[in-house]
C-alpha cells in the first residue's frame, strides 16, 4: 500500500511539474500553437477532419489547443495527458517494479512537445492508443482465443482509422502520411515514434520479469525506487537541454504584440534588450505606440531599418508583428496583404484564429463588408472569439459607428486614399506619404524620422523637414 501511494505522488509530482514548465518556462509555445489554427464548432469542419485516417485523434488534439489561448489551461492540459499516458504505460506493463520506465513514454512525448510544430493530435495518438490496449487486454480472458483474436484485428483497424499509424508496431511508409503529428508534413516525428514502440518494448521487459523473476532484481523496492530516480533525473535533464528558450522570448515579443501590451513590451525590454529582429521591431513599435521612438531610439538594441520595418518574408511567424506595425501606422492595405500572406504559409494548410480577426478588421475598415463578415461568420463558431465577432457584426455597414470607434475610426482617416506600386521594402515615400494624407498621424512621423537616423540620410531628412515648412 505504501509503495502504492508513492508510485501515486510520484506521478502527480510529474503532472505537477509538466505543468508548471508549460505554463511558466514555456506559455508563449503554447499561444504559438493556438493561433496557427482555427477550431470551429462546425459539421463540416469536423468531418473534413475525422474522415481521414487519425482524424478523431487530429480533432481531439486541435479541440484541446484551442484552449493554449489560456497558458495554464494548456499547461494543465498537457499534465493531464501525460500523467495519463504514464499511468496506463504502468498499467498495461503489469509490473509495479518497472514503475520508473513507465515514465520513459510521458518524457518522450514531453521532449516531443518542445518542438512548436509538433500538434496534440500525436500526443492524442498515443494516448487512445494506450486506452484501446488497455480495453483489448481486459477481455482476454472473457473471450475465447479465436474471438479474441477476431477482435483484436478489427479492433487495429477501427484504431488505426481513429488514431493513425502510430498505433501500429510496425509502421508502414505509405500509412505516415495519413496523420496529423506535426506542422511540417516532410518531418518525421521520431520523438512521438520513440513514445509509441518504448511502450511496446517495456511491455517487452515487463514479460521477461514475469517470466524469469530470480533472473532480475527490480522487484525489490529499492531498486525500483531507484530506477524512478535514475529515469526522471535523466530524462528531465533532457528537457531541459533540448527547450528553445530563445525561441521562447521571441514568441513572448509577437504575443505581446498581437495583444497590445505596449508598457509590458517596453517593461521586457529594459529587462533584457532583445537581440533578435522580431523583438527589436515590436520594441520600436511600442516605442512609436508611447510617442517616444524618436527620443529613445538609440537608448535600445537597434538592427538598422530590418528592426523598424523588415522585409516581409515568406513565412507565416516572421511577417505578423511586421503586419501589426503596418496596421498601426495605418497601411491597411498592406497589413491585409501580409496577414493574408502569413496564413497561406501555415505548412498544415489550417486556417489562424489570429489571421481571422485581423482579417476581419481589416476589411471592415476599408469598407469591404460582405468579406469582413465572411470572416467574422466563422469566429462566431469558435469558443473564445465569438463574444468578440458578435459584438463586431453589427458595426459592418454602420459608418457613424465605425468613425466613432476609437480604433477604426482612426485608422480609416490614417489609411492611404490613392494606389500606388509597393514593394516589400518599405521606403521613406511611403511613409511620407502616409504623415502628408493626414498630420495627425504621429505615427507614420516618428516611423520616417527614425528611417532617416538609422540609415544617416541627412539629406532625405531635410527635403522632408522643407517638405513641411512648404
Amino acid at each position: 500500500m505504501i509503495s502504492k501511494n508513492l508510485h501515486l505522488l510520484c506521478t502527480l509530482l510529474f503532472g505537477v511539474a509538466v505543468v508548471l514548465f508549460f505554463a511558466l518556462g514555456y506559455p508563449h509555445h503554447l499561444h504559438y500553437q493556438e493561433q496557427f489554427q482555427l477550431f470551429l464548432f462546425d459539421s463540416t469542419y469536423v468531418w473534413e477532419i475525422v474522415r481521414v485516417p487519425g482524424g478523431v485523434a487530429d480533432l481531439l488534439g486541435r479541440f484541446s489547443t484551442q484552449f493554449f489561448l489560456y497558458a495554464w489551461v494548456g499547461a494543465l492540459i498537457i499534465g493531464l495527458l501525460l500523467a495519463a499516458v504514464q499511468l496506463l504505460t504502468l498499467r498495461l506493463s503489469g509490473s509495479g517494479s518497472l514503475y520508473g520506465l513507465s515514465f520513459v513514454p510521458a518524457f518522450l512525448l514531453w521532449l516531443f512537445l518542445l518542438d512548436e510544430n509538433a500538434l496534440m493530435g500525436g500526443v492524442w495518438a498515443v494516448l487512445l492508443s494506450l486506452l484501446a490496449a488497455w480495453g483489448i487486454l481486459s477481455l482476454r480472458k472473457k473471450l475465447s482465443t479465436i474471438s479474441y483474436s477476431l477482435f483484436t484485428i478489427v479492433a487495429i483497424l477501427v484504431l488505426y482509422l481513429l488514431v493513425g499509424p502510430v498505433c501500429l508496431p510496425i509502421p508502414i511508409e505509405s500509412l505516415w502520411t495519413g496523420a496529423h503529428y506535426h506542422r511540417y508534413p516532410t518531418v518525421f516525428p521520431w520523438l512521438l515514434w520513440g513514445a509509441a514502440f518504448s511502450i511496446w518494448g517495456l511491455m517487452g521487459i515487463a514479460l521477461l520479469i514475469h517470466r524469469f523473476p530470480k533472473h532480475f532484481s527490480l522487484h525489490s523496492p529499492l531498486s525500483s525506487h531507484l530506477l524512478t530516480a535514475l529515469v526522471v533525473a535523466i530524462m528531465g535533464s533532457f528537457v531541459w537541454k533540448n527547450a528553445n528558450f530563445r525561441a521562447e522570448k521571441v514568441m513572448q515579443y509577437d504575443f505581446m504584440a498581437r495583444h497590445q501590451q505596449w508598457n509590458r513590451i517596453l517593461e521586457t525590454a529594459n529587462r533584457e534588450k532583445p537581440n533578435n529582429q522580431i523583438g527589436v521591431t515590436v520594441q520600436n513599435l511600442a516605442l512609436a505606440m508611447h510617442g517616444v521612438l524618436l527620443d529613445q531610439l538609440f537608448n535600445y538594441h537597434q538592427n538598422g531599418i530590418a528592426g523598424l520595418l523588415p522585409d516581409v518574408k515568406e513565412d507565416a511567424t516572421s511577417p505578423l508583428p511586421t503586419a501589426e506595425a503596418f496596421y498601426q501606422l495605418g497601411m491597411i492595405n498592406v497589413a491585409q496583404r501580409t496577414v493574408f500572406e502569413a496564413q497561406e504559409a501555415i505548412l498544415d494548410f489550417q486556417k489562424s484564429s489570429r489571421c481571422y480577426v485581423r482579417l476581419a478588421q481589416t476589411n471592415l475598415i476599408n469598407g469591404q463588408y460582405e468579406v469582413a463578415r465572411k470572416y467574422l461568420t466563422a469566429l462566431q463558431k469558435t469558443l473564445f472569439y465569438r463574444d468578440w465577432a458578435n459584438e463586431t457584426l453589427p458595426l459592418l455597414g454602420d459608418e457613424a459607428a465605425i468613425a466613432k470607434h476609437p480604433e477604426y475610426g482612426r485608422l480609416r482617416k490614417m489609411a492611404y486614399d490613392d494606389d500606388f506600386y509597393f514593394s516589400d521594402h518599405v521606403t521613406p515615400e511611403m511613409l511620407q506619404s502616409l504623415y502628408l494624407r493626414n498630420r495627425d498621424n504621429g505615427l507614420a512621423y516618428q516611423y520616417l524620422v527614425a528611417y532617416y537616423l538609422l540609415t544617416g540620410d541627412q539629406e532625405g531628412y531635410n527635403n522632408f523637414i522643407s517638405s513641411i515648412k512648404q
